[in-house]
């Protein structure tokens, strides 16, 4: 089982620390080996977010051909394949359509592989290992941004930093094949029949949800651009977001174990207080001190956040795992896809990133208060222990 939670690690730091978060530090060489505008540089993330969105619609169905471990495993192959692609070009078009790939892609590997890979743990009485499974975002984060500082001191630009980061998706992909074997599909039982029902508890966390995917987006994808704007801090450029995967590594077991004591639905409401805090300081203060304390706040929570929302929709709809994981990865995805084109242009009418870090900040504070008045009265016992996540 642990070389199990091993394949998935290194299959969502390909999917998601790589195939989606690599653009984050490799957007300032973009903006200027290539000219790319703020603007634009929202429009390329909101493709990768849009293109995330659309693979979790994709998910919802119950009735996509083939098998669970064929998509995941081909998703990867895709991720890999697409974060190569964007070395390969300079058309602003076609970087809108490869980031759109690769974001469908990278939704089909967090729910296809959180249905195969969390729900083999339980059934084996390991659910501890799952946080060695989400550990896999950060790691990827901090491989990839260790290859770019690399790179930098190099003198490769954009480009070489794609192909680069793309082979190292492959590289990591192909363990995965063989630490996530196949095994039979489960049939469809009466529990399959049941239509999902959305209890207003359950609305409220997708709701929350979806406001949290906007809430942490805007600084997940600018923070290294911001970084790069200010003289004194310049030299960060490439640290930061090194420092964000680093923190994001631990942060599962970490809120695992504050919802052991507090509860998984107020770990969650303090998390995303939490992050909102980091979002906030990213663009209060230019000092280092605070920058790096905001990319701490940041790869800490947002792991852990993604995990608590996960486990507790699966436990609030038992019998629709898959069906659940897809409809919230799919909120999620709404909001994220609207924070990075919204801040690019809120950018280009202000000057800077201010107004848009505060109202993401402010839909992270409300997420929070729908998340600690959720009621618990519903299937589920009232707290998660941490050897649920």
């Amino acid at each position: 089982m642990r070389l199990l939670a091993v394949g998935g690690l290194l299959a969502l730091a390909v999917g998601l620390g790589i195939g989606r978060f690599v653009y984050t530090p490799i957007l300032p060489f973009m903006e200027t080996g290539l000219g790319v505008s703020k603007s634009d540089a929202g429009l390329i993330a909101s493709a990768n977010y849009l293109g995330y969105l659309l693979g979790a619609l994709l998910g919802i169905r119950q009735s996509l051909p083939g098998s669970t471990r064929g998509w995941f495993l081909l998703s990867l192959i895709v991720c890999s394949a697409t974060t190569i692609s964007m070395g390969l070009t300079e058309s602003f078009e076609l970087f809108l359509l490869i980031r759109l790939m690769s974001g469908a892609a990278s939704a089909f590997v967090m729910v296809f592989g959180s249905a195969l890979i969390l729900s083999r743990l339980a059934a084996e009485g390991r659910s501890r290992l799952s946080a060695l499974y989400f550990a896999g975002v950060g790691v990827g984060i901090s491989l990839s941004s260790l290859m770019i500082i690399m790179l930098e001191t190099m003198d490769i630009g954009s480009q070489g930093m794609w192909i680069a980061t793309g082979i190292l998706s492959l590289l990591l992909t192909v363990p995965v094949f063989l630490y996530v074997p196949a095994v039979p599909e489960p049939s469809s039982g009466e529990a399959a029949n049941i239509p999902l029902r959305y209890s207003r508890p359950l609305k409220a966390l997708i709701l929350s949800y979806f406001l949290f995917g906007f809430g942490y987006i805007i600084t997940a994808t600018f923070i290294s651009t911001l970084v790069r704007q200010i003289p004194e801090v310049q030299w960060m450029q490439s640290i930061i977001w090194l420092i964000v995967g680093v923190a994001a590594i631990p942060s599962v077991a970490l809120w695992a174990g504050i919802a052991a004591y507090l509860g998984n639905n107020r770990s969650y409401a303090i998390a995303c207080l939490v992050l909102a805090i980091g979002v906030a300081g990213s663009v209060i203060a230019e000092h280092p001190l605070i920058l790096v304390v905001s990319a701490v706040l940041l790869g800490n929570t947002v792991i852990g956040i993604t995990a608590l929302g996960l486990v507790e929709a699966r436990n609030m709809a038992p019998n629709h795992g898959r069906q659940i994981l897809a409809v919230m990865t799919l909120s999620f995805g709404i909001g994220q896809t609207i924070g990075p084109g919204f801040a690019g242009f809120i950018y280009d009418y202000f000057g800077d990133f201010f107004v848009a870090s505060l109202i993401a900040a402010v839909g992270l504070v409300v997420a929070s208060s729908l998340a600690w008045g959720l009621d618990n009265k519903k299937q589920i016992p009232p707290a998660l222990p941490s050897d649920q996540i």
